[in-house]
């Protein structure tokens, strides 16, 4: 049942209604949207305090249907924003990139992955400790050692870290090192541990589960939700079908149903729902036109050499194409305002207009190729950093262009253009590293990578 306050209504009608509520050992959770309250009912027998429906400050009482009751959008009709740091996911907000390597197999590997992928733009580091993994002899992940080394990340970068927690009896310890508290595919069944999680005060990264179906996702969300943890993000990784030629098939169609069926925001991750490099890079951008609030990507100095996941996880030039692309897409994602209708000024006939859009096209050939001599001056000049480029500063010269008049162009039109140029310098600069003429991004010591540029530490003794 959902008790929807009237708009403006009084903290103390609010307040006399949830103690209404819970006088009769139900549970009230409150949501408070940007014009109204909206209060869940969950228990046995909710008709019991159906007479709410006449107590002071109550617009409507609602039935729902559905049975995950708090993850619903009848429950919740605003999308949740969960923050964290100073990111946030969810609401239609910027696409949001979690890039890491599968397990963290060293600091010296986590510190150039947690560098580089901050550089190429992602938010939020990832990075596996405690390792579920098929075979008992398989790599199962460095344990507390890498939680710390992900949260000296966190210090040095300043991006909030994921990593997933396996044990219910761990979520005290992983509260003390990373930032949101990932749950498994093989752990979306765990209910203690979702009751465990949900008692925490930090967000929930919710995987879906093998052979999960919808409905049973946001059920396990329900756990985490109906025990106080409002910050739920679900992430759709692929379920198991009959296709053996991937490693599971990514559900991309979840995004857009889920949008219609609940509040929670949705992170997608084309690393575990494809098994296979090659696909990652279109998977994320299908799922980032579906209208996905987030990637999750799996990213390593060497992928080769992995101890985990070799065949899925991204190298640092991978990624960056793929962080290239993703910034093409934003113009999807972001409606904007019509530009002004062009007018004719009677300058002149078809064909002296047609001459003069030729001499400008010359122009702008011209002063392309100078822009990108002096970005490849700039790699040139930065000596060790691969691509020359900072991404604060790309978005920075995308928006004082797009600011002010455009003329007979949208904002997101020209912002197309700019990314686009952007985008061909940075090319120029990976054929100019990859042709030797700045130093490469291949393995060297620590101290003399910019993706690394702390020196190395011994690791802990285990």
């Amino acid at each position: 049942m959902i008790v929807v306050m009237k708009t403006g209504a009084a903290r103390e009608e609010i307040d006399e209604v949830t103690r209404t509520i819970e006088s009769h050992d139900l549970h009230a959770f409150l949501s408070a949207g940007e014009e109204r309250t909206v209060i869940g009912v969950v228990g046995s027998d909710v008709e019991r305090v159906a007479h709410v429906a006449s107590m002071p400050g109550v617009e409507q009482v609602i039935r729902v249907t559905k049975p995950y009751k708090l993850a619903s959008r009848e429950h919740h009709p605003d999308r949740t924003r969960v923050r964290v740091g100073n990111v946030e996911i969810g609401s239609g907000r910027e696409l949001v990139v979690m890039a890491g390597p599968c397990s963290v197999e060293s600091r010296e590997q986590l510190q150039r992955t947690a560098h580089w992928v901050k550089r190429e733009g992602a938010t939020v580091v990832r990075g596996g400790a405690y390792k579920p993994r098929t075979s008992p002899y398989s790599f199962q992940g460095l344990g507390l050692p890498a939680l710390e080394m992900l949260a000296e990340q966190r210090e040095q970068t300043g991006l909030p870290v994921v990593s997933e927690v396996t044990d219910p009896g761990q979520v005290e310890l992983f509260e003390r090192y990373v930032d949101i508290l990932q749950v498994g595919a093989r752990n979306m069944h765990n209910f203690v541990l979702l009751r465990a999680v949900g008692q925490s005060r930090k967000p929930v990264l919710l995987k879906r589960g093998l052979s999960a179906t919808i409905e049973e996702w946001l059920m396990a969300a329900e756990y985490v939700l109906s025990s106080g943890n409002s910050n739920v993000i679900l992430c759709e990784r692929g379920i198991r079908t009959f296709e053996p030629l991937t490693r599971n098939t990514l559900d991309i169609s979840a995004v857009p149903l889920l949008r219609e069926l609940t509040h929670l925001p949705i992170v997608i991750d084309p690393s575990h729902g494809t098994g296979q490099r090659s696909l990652v890079r279109p998977m994320a951008l299908a799922a980032a036109a579906a209208g996905a609030d987030g990637l999750i990507i799996e990213v390593h100095p060497d992928p080769p050499r992995a101890r985990s996941d070799p065949d899925q996880s991204l190298s640092f030039e991978e990624f960056g194409d793929l962080m290239d692309d993703l910034r093409r897409l934003e113009f999807l994602r972001v409606p904007g305002a019509a530009a002004e209708p062009a007018t004719a000024d009677g300058a002149g006939s078809v064909e002296e207009l047609r001459t003069r859009i030729d001499e400008v096209d010359s122009e702008i050939a011209a002063l392309l190729k100078e822009r990108t001599r002096l970005a490849l001056d700039v790699a040139r000049a930065r000596g060790t950093d691969v691509h020359g480029h900072d991404v604060a500063r790309e978005r920075e010269l995308v928006d004082r262009a797009t600011r002010g008049d455009t003329g007979a162009m949208t904002t997101e039109e020209l912002g197309i253009v700019f990314s686009a140029i952007l985008r061909a310098s940075r090319s120029a600069q990976r054929r100019q590293a990859a042709a030797g003429l700045v130093p490469s991004s291949g393995p060297r010591p620590v101290g003399t990578d910019p993706a690394a540029p702390a020196p190395a530490v011994a690791e802990p003794q285990r």
